[in-house]
């Protein structure tokens, strides 16, 4: 792959021991991806059990991914010093014992502190899931089709959750839902002793916990304030959320400089590949955040479907993200990574420019190859950008990277709900104002999210091919260091 095509002279290529170990990996990035949209359709059901209030409500959906990245920087580095497999192990246990609480939680505040408990041991699994994979996977080619294994996994859990819900709905009660997660720990806390390395930092350093209190109060506020701007809450107390978790996130940065072993090293976004790669995660992610959401409000919302029926309309898209996702680091053997996310790009913008056609009689055809289209262009990005992260950093620093990879990614989708809703809930606005029909309204505004996406990633693929030119990745290798490569472009310190 263009991005990393020499091998360390170390390197030991993958075996059956490794691809089945990958296949531990998956199941808890698939119950992950589950427990995100899973929960819709099961809110009605506990809120006429539990009666949680309004406020309630929203901070049961929401907490989960509040802490799921508020942690994801802690929680990553943390692997790298105990040992990305342990965490995981760990990890793994209290998700499996919060998953059981969750379920035959009594009350709404129990269930608020299940998921918030539940999103902490959420943060652990996604980063160690990622490095190990750049630990069993040494051989970049083998990397890459394990990193397309693994977001495929996440990609079918997403899309899998409405219609797996909606049967256990049918005939179970809403603790089922979170029921799932038991039986996958089980057999991940029986499989990762046999299948998976454990690798740690040899010289971690001590893990500074003013540091840790400085990123919460970092990502979280920041979240908040997202998230709140796309509601209908007011702009004065988001933005002022958003204000001061930067200003905490300079005091976070200024103190990483001095430490000498920091909670996040951000010496490495000194590599232009590696923080190009979170950039265009994050604005690809963008992107597809806000095209998700506009899509599946028009189909209960214009089209009348239930949540389980518009989840299986939405189902296709998915199955692009899968097809890309395997098919990319194929692609990326024989053409520079760069051009396989640029031209991917390319291909996405015109699913979004075919979103803008949506409305009439073929609305739901038109929907549908629309977000087929785009979503199969954007997976190339999601996978090859993950790797070029993680495969940048020295390979001590493969946690932090895989957790600076997921915070680009939530986010990106915060913020692709927040500005992309916001653009077409105004336009809407702006349309019944004018006397439209509510549904036509709608449509309008999916109409103009789905122009400015155009234009938007458009920008990313000229990005892409402009930065995603190199990659140097430090190894030590007999007291010296290794300098690598690749043959897209020239070496940089």
């Amino acid at each position: 792959m263009s991005s990393s095509n020499a091998v360390s002279p170390s390197a030991v290529p993958a075996g059956p021991r490794e691809w089945i170990g990958l296949a531990v990996l998956a199941l808890p990035t698939l119950l992950l991806a589950l427990d995100v949209s899973v929960l819709f359709l099961a809110l009605p059901h506990l809120g006429a059990d539990l009666g949680p209030s309004a406020v309630q409500s929203l901070w049961i959906m929401d907490v989960y991914g509040f802490m799921i990245a508020g942690f994801l920087i802690t929680m990553g580095t943390l692997g790298d010093r105990i040992g990305r497999r342990k965490l995981l192990m760990i990890g793994a246990a209290a998700f499996g014992l919060m998953s059981v609480v969750a379920a035959y939680s009594p009350s709404a505040e129990l269930l608020i502190v299940a998921r918030a408990l539940l999103g902490i041991a959420g943060a652990t699994l996604m980063p160690s899931t990622l490095s190990l994979i750049s630990t069993m996977f040494q051989i970049p080619r083998q990397r890459a089709v394990a990193i397309g294994v693994w977001m495929t996994c996440f990609t079918v859990g997403t899309a899998i959750g409405p219609v797996v819900g909606g049967v256990l709905l049918e005939w179970f009660w809403w603790g089922s839902v979170f029921l799932m997660g038991v039986p996958v720990m089980l057999v991940l806390l029986v499989a990762a002793p046999v299948l998976l390395p454990e690798y740690r930092d040899a010289a971690p350093g001590r893990l500074d916990l003013i540091s840790v209190a400085l990123s919460l109060a970092t990502v979280l506020p920041v979240i908040y304030g997202v998230k709140q701007l796309a509601g209908d809450g007011g702009v004065g107390l988001p933005i002022a959320a958003i204000v001061a978790g930067l200003a905490v996130g300079v005091l976070f940065v200024r103190r990483q400089r001095v430490l000498a072993a920091p909670l996040l090293d951000v010496r490495l976004f000194a590599n232009r590949a590696f923080s190009g790669a979170l950039v265009i995660m994050l604005l690809g992610m963008m992107t597809l955040g806000g095209t998700y959401l506009l899509v599946t409000q028009y189909l209960q919302r214009v089209e009348g479907l239930s949540p389980l029926r518009a989840g299986l309309w939405i189902t296709p898209s998915s199955l692009g993200i899968v097809v890309g996702s395997l098919l990319a680091p194929f692609i990326a053997r024989r053409v520079p990574a760069r051009y396989v996310v640029g031209i991917g790009l390319v291909v996405s913008s015109v699913g979004h420019l075919v979103l803008t056609q949506v409305g009439g009689s073929t609305a739901l055809a038109v929907l549908v190859a629309g977000t087929v289209v785009a979503f199969l262009g954007a997976s190339p990005m999601m996978v090859l950008s993950t790797d070029l992260i993680v495969g940048s950093v020295p390979r001590a620093k493969t946690g932090s990277a895989s957790a600076l990879s997921e915070t680009g990614g939530e986010f990106g989708v915060a913020l692709g709900i927040a500005v992309l809703g916001s653009i077409g809930a105004a336009v809407s606005g702006n349309k019944a104002a004018e006397g439209l029909e509510a549904g036509a309204a709608f449509t309008a505004g999916l109409n103009a999210v789905a122009a400015v996406s155009t234009v938007l990633v458009l920008g990313l693929a000229v990005l892409a091919v402009a930065l995603l030119r190199e990659r140097v990745r430090s190894s030590r290798r007999g007291g010296r260091a290794v300098r690598r490569r690749s043959r897209s472009g020239p070496r940089r310190s």
